[in-house]
């Protein structure tokens, strides 16, 4: 196994290491249980265009220091913004502008990048935290997580790409059930909810997350690719567009090594070894 190698993303709200193909990234301010700072969004966007542009990373990892995921927005910091004392200039068009930027370089890059990227939850996602855990293509959590919307609590309408990650998993009259209502919800109902794909014991979460990383890091890149593609365009797009996007996706892979390789393996009774290529 080759040795992990850190990424330096210029602050330490952000850490970042890629080994075995894997890249785990880790919110890192578990003393405000994750909750986002402008050093964070910021290292957390620059770590997401490095992981994905490394060919040497197959599979990404995003999960919370400590005993959260993340706490979305920094309602501390919020108060005291709102009080005078922080803040940025420009009005209030320059703030959307800035919003806008940051959504589409994080849960927004998350969505999109053709990897595969896992969330991995020790603890609790609420707000903007919820909304980046669902951008993730796969969830894994602790038993002990939790997930609300917590936007109404705030008289925050949501941001992040919360609403439609949520609207696409659960359908428009449960998204809208859980942002007016933005109860807690338990592990358990996540699961039901299809919000979580795997739940297991807190001591089992970081084992459990390193053997389906490490699964999908040595799977077959291009495939998943084009798999991922596939299935956002399926999301919005409409059906006859998404038949022919598979199409064409489905020949192209046809033509490469990894398919060549899987199926002469499959003949062979052997485990396929995919290259990427």
């Amino acid at each position: 196994m080759a040795a992990s190698r850190h990424l330096d993303l210029g602050t330490d709200h952000v850490l970042a290491e890629v080994e075995d193909r894997v890249a785990t990234i880790t919110l890192n301010r578990p003393e405000r249980r994750n909750a986002f700072s402008s050093e964070m969004l910021g290292g957390l966007a620059r770590a997401l265009v490095e992981v994905e542009g490394d060919p040497e990373v197959g599979c990404v990892v995003l999960t919370g220091a400590g005993k959260g995921f993340c706490a979305g927005g920094d309602v501390k910091a919020m108060d005291e913004a709102n009080r005078g004392s922080g803040g940025k200039g420009g009005g209030i068009d320059s703030a959307i502008h800035r919003q806008r930027l940051s959504q589409r370089d994080t849960a927004g890059k998350v969505y999109s990048m053709p990897k595969p990227v896992l969330a991995s939850l020790p603890g609790a996602a609420a707000g903007a935290g919820f909304s980046l855990a669902m951008a993730c293509d796969l969830r894994i959590a602790s038993e002990r997580a939790v997930l609300t919307t917590a936007f109404g609590n705030v008289g925050f309408s949501g941001d992040y790409g919360g609403t439609y990650f949520l609207t696409q998993l659960v359908g428009a009259a449960k998204a809208r059930e859980l942002y007016f209502l933005p109860d807690r919800i338990d592990a358990a109902k996540a699961q039901m909810l299809g919000l979580f794909n795997w739940v297991v014991p807190a001591e089992k979460l970081a084992d459990e997350t390193r053997s389906i990383a490490s699964r999908l890091a040595h799977g077959p890149t291009v495939a998943y690719r084009y798999m991922k593609e596939n299935l956002n365009r399926a999301v919005a797009g409409e059906m006859g567009e998404c038949m022919d996007m598979e199409a064409t996706h489905h020949v192209h892979t046809g033509f490469t090594a990894d398919h060549r390789n899987a199926v002469k393996a499959f003949v062979e009774k052997k485990t396929p070894v995919f290259e990427g290529r």
